[in-house]
């Protein structure tokens, strides 16, 4: 095998498109050079340059290609499009059964020439989101001037053409840091090349880029007895606009340290890619973190001093808008949402306002919080939309009106709601738990749902532009984690008030029940016993439902349990059969045509559990019914031991029938065990 490194470098690509730009190469190179079985495949990504490194065979053997074409009868074009891909002649077809078969040996092909031939066609069809075309380089385009190709096949160039850059010459030349060490240089191989690029401040890979920036600005804050604010995304994108990460912390001028944390944070993260940092209560600390590109000779006094400055002027916008805002009462900025579109199908914010207050009639008192209370939150909930600071940074719609609520004196409920009605946006965040709060949170959740599901707007195989997938996610972990007895088609109903019909309530729970068994399995819970739960009854209660869930998983796990969902599964099996031939066989068993032993023992066994095991689910002490189902696995497995089913006499063959119907039936009122794996 011989080693194969590639490189292509350019001006500053963007940080959000390097990754994919890394799992694109791979993926065409994979494609074009799998005939020399590519190994050992290693891909890095950053500000400048995009790498592939494998291990690819010399060269591929000659070898004899039979494949059978079109019809013999097929149009002209179609054989000349097989011949076209194959890159053959008439004379090798030869006709077999109505059927032009190809017949050709193909020569054996050179790693050379397979990557001359393969790589130009490849760097065209690249697929950049946005590319350019530039000085030179014809009808070529990348997403940055494209500056060097470096590619080597056992530390010799590889040399191909690319006709439309003349000028782009590829050979055995990188480039290290712009200002640290300008200018090319000569590599070897993949290890040669990785070594002069470290002593030429480029850190190639941005997982190690990651590192050193994280590592490094949480060893600063310590060192002031700080902590970093987590933003995985930030962290993504910065180590893909450095090469060689020096972290660094600045000072925020006392004068904004008045300003909402939220507001700071998100100043400094969309306008700048700083870190905030966090005092040891929480409170926002007067620093900030950032990596430096560069590595000065004061230990970066002077660019974290000019940071600040350009800071000093971001937040000074930042404090026009929050000043602003508060002058005037979010009640006073609720008519302005009946002029903004929420959707072109579902009307414009402020019906959506009076579609969420209107919800709050049911939906407050089952979350047991004040109607009247829950009503001002929803009344109140979109006004921050009109507000200069939202305008400014969407991101803070929810949080600033929580804010600029408390600063109008409305109660500190309504405004926690407010500031909270978004959350969770993601598996990290807690979910609301004051009721009112609760309330508007759902409220928001189940209109979307219901208007989208209503309008047709359902999502589609990956497809989810709005977000109704993470929405069905947040209902389900309100409900759960604050332990909420919610019965969800009553709600559904409310919501869909005027827009739907039962058809559309029904869509809406199986939406949210396979979003709740998406949940358990990214958890790695049973989630086969979720949809046998499910299954049996299609209870709308989540929390009763997981109760369940769980009694049946704990259940099928102890030697009991598994033997009597095996003899469930059989007797579903034999009524299946049997029920085909002249069925069903429903009922109760007849006592006196119980003849043998076995047989009695498993009809006194079902009549003596069933008290117990009503009172259990009535109660929904679903662990006490589990335990009267335990009682059965005896009486089961002698009757499967002993009694023959399928008798020769009608009656008791009737009668054996309908004792396993009951069987199963006494077990389905838990779930529908046939559904469960194992």
């Amino acid at each position: 095998m011989a080693e194969f490194l590639f490189e292509l470098f350019s001006e500053e690509i963007p940080a959000r498109m390097q990754a994919r730009a890394a799992e694109d190469l791979a993926r065409l190179l994979g494609e074009a050079l799998a005939p020399l079985t590519p190994q050992n495949v290693r891909t890095f990504h950053g500000m400048r340059r995009i790498t592939y490194v494998a291990e690819i065979a010399a060269g591929t053997p000659e070898s004899r290609l039979s494949e059978r074409g079109p019809r013999a009868n097929a149009p002209e074009q179609a054989l000349a499009g097989f011949l076209k891909k194959h890159n053959a002649a008439r004379a090798d077809l030869r006709e077999e059964d109505g059927y032009f078969v190809l017949e050709k040996t193909v020569p054996a092909v050179g790693a050379q020439e397979l990557i001359a031939r393969e790589l130009p066609a490849l760097l065209r069809r690249f697929p950049w989101p946005k590319s350019m075309r530039w000085g030179g380089a014809g009808n070529f385009a990348w997403v940055r001037p494209l500056r060097r190709v470096l590619c080597l096949l056992d530390g010799k160039v590889a040399s191909f053409a690319l006709e439309d850059v003349p000028a782009l010459q590829v050979g055995a030349e990188t480039e290290g840091h712009r200002f640290h060490a300008p200018g090319p240089v000569t590599v070897a191989n993949f290890a040669d090349y990785q070594a002069k690029l470290r002593e030429r401040f480029v850190v190639l890979d941005a997982a190690e880029r990651k590192r050193v920036i994280a590592d490094g600005i949480a060893k600063l804050a310590a060192e002031k007895k700080l902590t970093v604010v987590d933003d995985p995304g930030l962290l993504d994108e910065v180590a893909g606009l450095v090469e060689w990460p020096v972290p660094l912390l600045g000072v925020i001028d006392a004068a904004f340290m008045d300003l909402p944390p939220e507001v700071m944070q998100v100043s400094m993260r969309v306008n700048q890619r700083y870190f905030a940092l966090r005092n040891a209560d929480g409170s926002a600390a007067p620093y900030f973190a950032f990596a430096a590109n560069i590595a000065a000779h004061d230990g970066g006094a002077e660019i974290a001093a000019g940071n600040a400055r350009v800071l000093r002027a971001r937040f000074a916008d930042a404090r026009h808008f929050w000043d602003l805002d508060r002058r005037q009462r979010l009640e006073s900025r609720v008519e302005k949402l009946n002029d903004i579109v929420f959707h072109a199908k579902l009307g414009t914010q402020g019906q959506r306002v009076q579609r969420l207050e209107a919800l709050m009639d049911i939906l407050a008192p089952m979350v047991g919080a004040d109607v009247a209370l829950a009503k001002r939150a929803a009344h109140l909930a979109k006004a921050d939309l009109v507000t200069g600071m939202v305008g400014e940074f969407p991101e803070l719609q929810g949080v600033m009106g929580g804010y600029y609520a408390c600063h109008d004196g409305e109660d500190a409920r309504v405004a926690a709601a407010i500031a909270q009605q978004y959350t969770p946006k993601g598996p990290a965040d807690a979910v609301p738990r004051e009721p009112v709060a609760v309330a508007l949170a759902l409220a928001d959740r189940l209109d979307m749902l219901a208007g989208f599901f209503a309008a047709g707007e359902k999502p589609s195989g990956s497809g989810d532009p709005q977000g109704l997938r993470r929405a069905a996610l947040g209902v389900i972990r309100i409900i759960r984690e604050n332990g909420l007895r919610l019965n969800l088609r009553p709600l559904f109903a409310a919501a869909l008030a005027g827009r739907g019909q039962d058809e559309i309530a029904e869509d809406l729970f199986d939406f949210i029940a396979e979003r709740l068994r998406v949940q358990m399995r990214a958890d790695g819970a049973r989630h086969d016993v979720l949809s046998a739960v499910f299954a049996a009854g299609r209870d709308d209660d989540l929390v009763r439902v997981l109760a369940r869930s769980d009694a049946v998983a704990d259940f099928i796990a102890t030697p009991d349990g598994a033997n009597l969902l095996a003899a469930y599964k059989r007797a579903a099996n034999i009524l299946r059969i049997e029920n085909k031939k002249d069925g069903p066989h429903e009922g109760t068993a007849d006592p006196a045509l119980l003849g043998e032993a076995a047989e009695k023992a498993l009809y006194t066994a079902l009549a003596e559990a069933k008290p117990a095991f009503e009172t259990a689910m009535q109660d929904e002490k679903f662990v006490a019914a589990m335990q009267a189902l335990a009682g059965l696995r005896a009486a089961t497995d002698e009757f499967f031991e002993k009694v023959t089913v399928n008798a020769p006499e009608p009656e008791l063959r009737r009668n054996r029938l309908r004792l396993l119907s009951q069987l199963r039936a006494t077990m389905d009122r838990v779930a529908d065990f046939s559904k469960i794996e194992g």
